[in-house]
């Protein structure tokens, strides 16, 4: 490789690191609001308070057509995947140590895999069924059935990376033919609407400082997918991709730091394998002839939610494309 592109590689680098960052303190806001509103609040709020940012980087998109989707039935499979990976993620924030959240979600790949051969027609041979196998054991690990006790926010979180998977998925399946714009749109609105029906059951008044801060998460969110965005436009997806795992980092120092979490062996290494097992297919799928769909490595992201949209969908509508278009 030439130095000029070890040099972009380490910028792409070091703007996913950054991006990863703020994504962390993102989450640290949200499990901070957590503790006293409803989910459902935080994301309503969170989807109010995202729609003007996004709904002026979305009349960037010149492509013509309407609202209209050109796949109904995806789009809105898509829309009930992502209301619950948000409603479910910022659950398991709330509720659960830091540490033990991200290596649950971090399975999204190994699930995006599994999902690619039914939605996708993807062929996954026995070097990734074997990553898959052994990152759900990290999962397992983690979560400890029978050794600890099971929490809502466990399965949240499970729920949370099954339904993120199935909505990166189907934005492969259909975003070659879709609009930016509406892809974009439906899960805001979609969550919008839904959050702001089931509102009157657990609002609890808004404090002034609070709604700052659910201001932070939207600005944060928007912020961290527009690194994203910036960080593969710089470097390879097989170099960029990994450092989604910093986030882990950054858990356990907020953890301990902000919330006096503390971080046991087993999670250490159920995190370990899980991040092992994301990145072992991350670089089979960036191997040439390995994988023509390559699900996981043009996923481009953590999982999506009301305020962190799918950041190729977003450089799309922003007319930036990365090193090596994907959808």
């Amino acid at each position: 490789m030439s130095e000029a592109g070890r040099k972009s590689n380490g910028r792409g680098a070091a703007l996913a690191l950054l991006s990863m960052a703020i994504f962390a303190t993102h989450d640290v806001i949200i499990k901070h609001l957590g503790q006293r509103y409803s989910p459902v609040e935080i994301v309503f709020f969170a989807a109010l308070l995202s729609f003007p940012l996004l709904s002026s980087i979305m009349l960037n998109d010149k492509r013509g057509g309407s609202l209209r989707p050109l796949h109904p039935g995806w789009v809105i499979l898509r829309v009930v995947c992502t209301v619950t990976t948000g409603l479910c993620a910022f659950y398991a924030f709330s509720t659960l140590p830091l540490a033990q959240v991200y290596p649950i979600l971090f399975a999204m790949p190994l699930l995006i895999t599994v999902l690619s051969i039914p939605v996708l027609g993807e062929k996954v041979g026995p070097h990734r069924w074997g990553a898959v196998i052994v990152g759900l054991i990290g999962v397992l690990i983690v979560v400890r059935p029978g050794q600890t006790d099971l929490q809502l926010g466990h399965f949240a979180a499970m729920l949370a990376a099954v339904c993120g998977a199935m909505a990166s998925v189907i934005v492969r399946k259909i975003g070659g033919e879709e609009r930016s714009v509406v892809l974009l749109l439906s899960p805001l609105l979609g969550n919008f609407l839904v959050m702001g029906a089931a509102l009157p059951f657990v609002w609890v008044p808004l404090q002034l400082p609070d709604l700052g801060f659910m201001a932070v998460i939207a600005l944060f969110g928007l912020t961290a997918s527009f690194l994203q965005i910036l960080a593969y436009r710089s470097g390879e997806a097989a170099i960029v991709a990994p450092m989604q795992y910093s986030q882990i980092l950054w858990a356990i120092f907020y953890g301990w730091f902000i919330f006096g979490e503390g971080v046991d062996a087993p999670t250490m290494l159920g995190a370990g394998v899980v991040i092992a097992s994301g990145m072992y297919i991350v670089f089979r799928e960036a191997r040439p002839n390995v994988s023509e769909n390559q699900p996981v490595l043009r996923t481009r992201g953590r999982t999506e939610t009301v305020t962190s949209p799918r950041s190729s969908l977003l450089g799309r509508a922003m007319g930036l494309r990365p090193r090596n278009p994907r959808t």
